[in-house]
């Protein structure tokens, strides 16, 4: 099991989702992504699409204007 470590702080949506969306292609199941952002937005969209691929929402938290979003793959038969 590896963590995948996503830095997409500074941009603005789509481009946090895109990069989430580049790291699960690269992940295995067991894997955790971690995704680093400033734009709000990412926490309605990590959730809906883990939702759609169904993978793990582990968790959302924010400190000092970043979030961090963390991803269990638990369905690389999910869409992406």
């Amino acid at each position: 099991m590896a963590t995948i470590i996503v830095d997409s702080r500074g941009t603005a949506c789509p481009g946090p989702i895109t990069d989430l969306i580049r790291a699960y292609r690269k992940a295995a199941n067991g894997d955790l992504i971690e995704l680093l952002a400033t734009d709000v937005g990412i926490k309605s969209d990590a959730k809906a699409w883990c939702e759609r691929t169904r993978n793990e929402l582990v968790g959302i938290t924010e400190d000092a204007g970043t979030y961090k979003a963390v991803i269990r793959i638990v369905s690389k038969r999910g869409m992406a």
